[in-house]
């Protein structure tokens, strides 16, 4: 027994917990969302209370959220998994009939003192969800065909509904999620094959059925399509977004122009510029110094996510952890990959910079998650 352990040990309930979070990872999270408040303080043009004191509210808020969860009991959350996930599901119901239609999509509700996307919800209790499953499910049944099935009904009935918004961003990021938890779970390589295989069928039908009475996407998916084959075929149109967004990555260069001397987005000439394309902002202003700062901010939350997933003694704990790791991932990998021309532009925020409630606080309630699993792990008994 070392001398922080013994320590520890000697220390009340309620502090042992707080002793025992995972801070390195709450130490970066604020670091990122603090990297968040300057962008959004820059893209304003100086305003404050514009984008950057209530992104700041939503992070003291979500990051109380964080704390709460993190004391309570991992096996608490196990046993509420379901119930999450129904409300979830719920709420996605919700908006299909009653839900706020904004920028061409019906994504959200509105709760009075704010505007609730159910999506982000589900990705976090999606999680959860599968984690509890294949906790439950012994290991001999995982890669059964009937075992197999009831999660991916879980994936697909939130899917449905969040392409009917439609999200087709939202709804990659919840199946890549589901689908990894499974993967994770020891479920057999040959059914993500036939996924794999499936899906390079229905891209094949997405371009046949263009133009038809029963096309697969709506007409604007296809022209994001087509901008991220080609973004010079339109470049004043469809292509304008990315174009401008490849400009200011590019007038950056190593330093960037300096903190709210970046010209693109002073001039407006960038699109969503304190939401889904906050890193161009971030690349022009800092350069790539400032932009591959981030990513290792990023890439070190994920190395302690997959670090404290490593240290669980039950499946449950570290499958929710590493599926915690994996949508934050999927966040900031899909965010950059789209507005640096690798991916088509399809509406993901990159976590805790982009403007938006919705996704900071279900973020951090999902590491909050993640926290509870850490502090609560079994932990080997010493006299």
């Amino acid at each position: 027994m070392n001398y922080l352990e013994h320590n520890l040990s000697a220390t009340p309930v309620g502090l042992h917990k707080i002793l025992a979070l995972n801070w390195p990872i709450i130490f970066l999270l604020a670091t990122i969302s603090g990297g968040g408040f300057v962008m959004l303080y820059s893209v304003s043009g100086g305003d404050l209370e514009r984008w950057a004191q209530p992104q700041m509210n939503r992070f003291f808020m979500g990051m109380t959220f964080l704390f709460i969860v993190a004391m309570a009991p991992i096996w608490f959350w196990r046993n509420m998994s379901f119930l999450a996930y129904s409300i979830a599901f719920f709420l996605l119901v919700v908006v299909e009939f009653i839900g706020i239609a904004g920028m061409g999509a019906q994504r959200w509700v509105d709760l009075g003192f704010m505007r609730l996307q159910p999506s982000e919800i589900m990705k976090i209790a999606l999680v959860l969800v599968l984690a509890a499953y294949y906790d439950w499910l012994p290991l001999a049944r995982t890669s059964k065909p009937l075992w197999v099935l009831f999660p991916i009904l879980l994936i697909l009935a939130p899917v449905f509904l969040v392409l009917r918004q439609p999200d087709l961003g939202t709804s990659l990021l919840l199946i890549m999620g589901g689908g990894s938890i499974m993967f994770l779970a020891g479920v057999h390589w040959s059914y993500f094959a036939t996924v794999v295989g499936s899906g390079l069928g229905l891209v094949l039908a997405v371009f046949q059925t263009r133009g038809t009475a029963w096309q697969l996407l709506k007409d604007y998916q296809y022209i994001r399509i087509d901008t991220f084959l080609d973004p010079q075929r339109d470049p004043l149109g469809a292509g304008y977004h990315i174009t401008q967004a490849k400009i200011a990555l590019g007038s950056g260069g190593w330093t960037g122009r300096g903190f709210m001397q970046g010209t693109q987005s002073r001039l407006n000439f960038l699109p969503e510029k304190h939401t889904d394309f906050i890193f161009t902002t971030l690349s022009e202003e800092f350069g790539f110094v400032g932009s591959i700062s981030l990513v290792a901010l990023y890439t070190l939350v994920l190395i302690f996510c997959i670090a404290s997933a490593l240290s669980m003694k039950d499946r449950f704990s570290a499958l929710l952890t590493l599926g915690i790791g994996i949508t934050f991932f999927l966040y900031f990998a899909v965010n950059i990959a789209m507005v640096i021309g690798l991916a088509p532009v399809v509406g993901v925020p990159l976590p805790l910079v982009s403007y938006g409630g919705s996704a900071m606080l279900t973020l951090l309630l999902g590491f909050g998650l993640m926290q509870s699993a850490h502090v609560h792990r079994p932990r080997p008994k010493y006299k």
